[in-house]
């Protein structure tokens, strides 16, 4: 059999064309390999193999751009070409005509948030083998036939694509007699033609066709397609690819749910929401039709056994999931009837808790994960379907096994500590790992409890995919320095550093999240391999995902390990500023001014009130200078001064540490991390005491430099960071993306995004908009996921609360004129609340549903709730106390997560009036 390569690229001097593809005669396997084209023009490019017929009669293949043996581009690849050649003989011919694919304007329809889930096509038989009506299907290819393939991605189970043209064959213009393609590669289309029934010159277009009803229900844009009669041989196939039907259409906006799986509540949980109560939740959004159901990071952070384990975002693996989200009621029954009823009354206990007991259901959960594995594990790890498991999971399972192992015998995740094992050596895990190792029976209990975890959430995936939604997960920017993948692989991570995020709306002073930074450099040697891998173990089980803090691959806010809070970390990668430079602004560089701490007389009192003397007597020392203070050698750091308050929680000494935390950072500037005459401007030094004792002339000179530095002076090149990045791993696989873009955004964020069809995150309350309080739902960009708050943020009742002079500015500018109803606005003036011109000080039912309605009828294709904010449109079922719904507090770094459902699952589910309402609203708002 051959394949005949034809496509048109224009190429640059030096450049070729080449094929990979998924046969050994296209480089399947081989790294670097396929075939060169050939070209006489530098634009049409063009070679032939001969292959051997594939046992499963598929040949997928993609195009790429070479210069000196190194690929410079591929073209876009999430849908694979696809040829389907097992009815053909083996010297039969395929001519393939091509054209180069970009990444589409609608990619989303191609991801499988769609073709998975939302518009998936399960009945799809294999129609690409000719077909004619005057003769039945032949069972291998006749001598010429001619195959046409088009991509439309939107069409729904009920519909299919049709071609419908000039002859009898196509329906003689008939759109209903139009012929049906075969939707086998979904959303690609397909239909083989014996060329002896088709007359030429051949006219066609496009239809799509309703299955049940038989008829079409709209034509293709654009005009007529035309096509001449190919000059083809015998025994061969001319290959017309690369259509594309566009429909007139409405834009598709959906809707959906956001709640972390650790604050779901039904009658079968343990006191905290595991991977039943989620296929649970995934009924609710089918009930309410619902199209998302969207979690927080489902990855294990067990460090210590203790609350702080809580924080979902510090996994100490990126592939294990956590044990805590068992199903227990699916793992088996205890044969020992004392055993199941201890255990029994212990569940109603942690159940019946308002909020999450992190400490007594990691026990619990525990106890019982241990007891069932005792009783179970040996049957269950001898079982075909477990070794499968293993066998393909082992690169990770393995050492994350030996990993809890050794934590939990040494009592510390931090391997440095361990005295054996510190530094991993594959071959001494597996020999701790192996059967006959005293410490087998302890390892494979987490071999057992993951295969199981495993199994459950498997199976909520299929469930929502069977039913239409879409569940998408959460992957973190960062990674614990005690995980696995610090301790095996510890060269894709810069150890001595720790990521964060500059101030913002969240943390006046930062956010320091303590994870390592990415060694990047590193990472780009094996082509991203370690992401690739973490991406597409999550499409396992999830169809879209949420990128944490996309901005770090664009850079990331790096901070010193003696600094406890984000103000005195720098952007990395960057471009610090040279003396020069810094001068070229108008301002006289002076180290010692502007890189030590400025500590003057005139503000200690300011800042430390009656305590100001003891500050000065133990905290500090004179200098040569008049009012001018240095720090102590054993407080010149925040870590040090972090060490010297260490379980002190009394007003006073927090108030103190606080103060010193602020001197130390009280500089005008940093050293660069790597050059030593290379220098970054502090950010936010403007709200500081130094910047205050500048000179009118300095201060204009430091806001021109500042705003050069953080607003212009790095697009280009993080712009090139990210492409360096993000193109192939949101192409590693076929998930939905969404970018979490919050914070202090350069402007080639919104370009790249753009660029690779990546979803921003738009919220109202943090407007995107230079000088614009809050952000108008009908202006947000299509390719858009919008919401009122997240998991960081208060709820919409706890916002409308927080600072009532807000609240009025956002009533009056976005909510009183257009949003009530006039039946609302009659209720609302009965209970008191809202007059002619004063907000309400609690949002009211009213007010939320105006909210919500608000953002549904909004231009975002997704409209993604917090389960709160859902909650907050039914006057009986919302929480009584707004406060008590928050999740995390991000000022907080020892933030306890532990929000729970006030109701159960079970009660949502049969919550009428809130389901019909919700219902109600996804209708007239054209989300359902």
């Amino acid at each position: 059999m051959k394949l005949s390569f034809h496509i048109e690229y224009c190429t640059k001097w030096g450049e070729e064309v080449r094929v990979t593809g998924s046969i050994p005669e296209l480089g399947h396997g081989v790294s670097g390999a396929g075939i060169n084209l050939h070209t006489a023009d530098g634009i049409h490019w063009t070679n032939e193999v001969e292959i051997a017929v594939p046992t499963d009669g598929v040949v997928q293949y993609c195009y790429h751009i070479y210069c000196d043996n190194q690929c410079q581009r591929t073209e876009w690849n999430d849908m694979v070409r696809t040829l389907r050649v097992g009815a053909a003989s083996a010297d039969h011919t395929f001519l393939l005509f091509d054209s180069w694919k970009e990444i589409p304007e609608q990619q989303y329809f191609y991801t499988s948030a769609f073709t998975e889930c939302l518009t998936a096509h399960r009945d799809e038989s294999p129609k690409s083998k000719p077909t004619s009506r005057t003769k039945a299907v032949a069972t291998a290819y006749p001598s010429r036939t001619l195959m046409i393939k088009a991509t439309t991605p939107y069409l729904d189970s009920h519909h299919c694509l049709a071609l419908c043209g000039n002859q009898p064959l196509l329906g003689n213009w008939c759109a209903d007699k139009a012929l049906p393609m075969g939707g086998e590669d979904y959303p690609e289309w397909s239909v083989t033609l014996d060329m002896a029934a088709v007359q030429f010159p051949l006219e066609y277009k496009f239809v799509c066709y309703d299955k049940q009803a038989g008829k079409a229900v709209a034509w293709e844009q654009g005009p007529n397609r035309y096509m001449a009669e190919p000059l083809i041989g015998e025994a061969t196939t001319w290959v017309a690819a690369d259509r594309f039907a566009q429909f007139e259409q409405r834009a598709w906006r959906g809707a959906g749910v956001a709640v972390p799986v650790f604050s779901l509540r039904s009658q079968q949980s343990w006191g905290i929401g595991d991977f039943g109560d989620l296929k649970r939740l995934v009924d609710w959004a089918v009930m309410t039709q619902q199209s998302v159901v969207q979690i927080l990071p489902i990855n294990d952070t067990t460090m210590s056994h203790t609350w702080t384990d809580s924080y979902p975002y510090n996994a100490i693996s990126i592939y294990a999931l956590h044990p805590m989200y068992a199903d227990l009621s699916q793992m088996g029954t205890l044969r020992s009837k004392q055993a199941s009823t201890d255990f029994a009354a212990q569940q109603q206990a942690l159940n019946a808790l308002p909020a999450l007991d992190y400490e007594a259901v990691d026990r619990t959960k525990w106890a019982y994960l241990r007891a069932i594995y005792k009783q179970d594990g040996k049957r269950t790890l001898a079982t075909k379907a477990f070794q499968r498991f293993f066998e393909e999971n082992r690169s990770w399972l393995m050492p994350y096994a030996a990993f809890s192992f050794l934590r939990d015998t040494y009592h510390t995740a931090n391997f440095r500590q361990w005295p054996c094992y510190a530094r991993f050596s594959m071959d001494e895990i597996e020999e701790l790992c192996a059967p006959s190792s005293k410490a087998y029976a302890d390892i494979a209990l987490h071999y057992y409890v993951q295969y199981h975890l495993h199994l459950q959430l498997q199976a909520v995936a299929q469930h929502a995919r069977t039913h239409g939604v879409v569940l998408k997960g959460d992957i973190p920017i960062g990674i614990s320095r005690n995980s696995v993948e610090a301790w095996k692989e510890p060269h894709y991570f810069n150890l001595n550093g720790q990521a964060g995020a500059p101030p913002d709306d969240f943390a006046v002073n930062g956010q320091n999240w303590g994870f390592p930074t990415y060694n990047w450099d590193e990472m780009a040697k094996d082509g991203y391999a370690w992401w690739m891998r973490r991406f597409r173990k999550m499409a396992t089980y999830f169809d879209a995902y949420r990128i944490d803090h996309i901005l770090g691959f664009f850079r990331i806010w790096e901070i010193p390990m003696h600094a406890v809070h984000g103000l005195l970390g720098q952007f990395s990668p960057a471009l610090p500023m040279s003396v020069e430079e810094i001068e070229a602004f108008g301002l006289s560089f002076n180290a010692d001014r502007f890189l030590k701490p400025y500590i003057h007389e005139y503000f200690l009192g300011e800042l430390f009130g009656d305590d100001v003397n003891y500050v000065k007597e133990t905290f500090l020392q004179p200098t040569t200078q008049w009012e001018i203070y240095d720090l102590r050698p054993d407080f010149d750091t925040q870590r040090k001064v972090e060490a010297h308050f260490a379980g002190q929680t009394d007003e006073r000494s927090l108030r103190l540490r606080d103060g010193l935390y602020s001197l130390i950072s009280n500089v005008l500037f940093l050293t660069d991390r790597k050059a030593d005459n290379r220098y970054h401007p502090r950010i936010s030094a403007q709200n500081d005491y130094i910047f205050r004792a500048l000179s009118d002339q300095e201060k204009a000179a430091f806001n021109r430099l500042y705003e050069h530095y953080y607003y212009h002076r790095h697009n280009d090149f993080w712009r090139h960071e990210a492409m360096k990045k993000l193109p192939r791993l949101t192409q590693s696989t076929h998930m939905l993306v969404c970018g979490e873009d919050l914070g202090m955004i350069p402007s080639c964020v919104g370009q790249v995004m753009d660029d690779l069809r990546i979803l921003s995150l738009e919220i109202q309350r943090m407007p995107k908009a230079f000088g614009v309080d809050f952000g108008t739902p009908a202006h947000y960009p299509y390719r858009s996921v919008c919401t009122i708050s997240t998991h960081d943020m208060s709820t919409l009742r706890g916002w409308w609360e927080e600072d009532p002079s807000l609240t009025q500015r956002f009533y009056d500018s976005l909510l009183k004129d257009d949003a009530l109803l006039p039946a609302e606005a009659s209720e609302l003036a009965e209970k008191d609340a809202p007059t002619a011109s004063l907000a309400p000080t609690e949002a009211h039912v009213d007010i939320c549903l105006a909210m919500l309605r608000q953002h549904l009828e909004g231009n975002s294709m997704l409209c993604i709730f917090s389960l709160q904010d859902w909650l907050s449109i039914d006057a009986d079922l919302r929480h009584p106390q707004a406060d008590a719904e928050r999740i995390n507090i991000p000022a907080n770094p020892r933030h306890y997560w532990r929000y729970r459902m006030h109701l159960t699952l079970e009660e949502l589910l049969q919550a009428d009036g809130l389901n019909d309402k919700i219902k109600c609203l996804l209708s007239a708002t054209k989300r359902l």
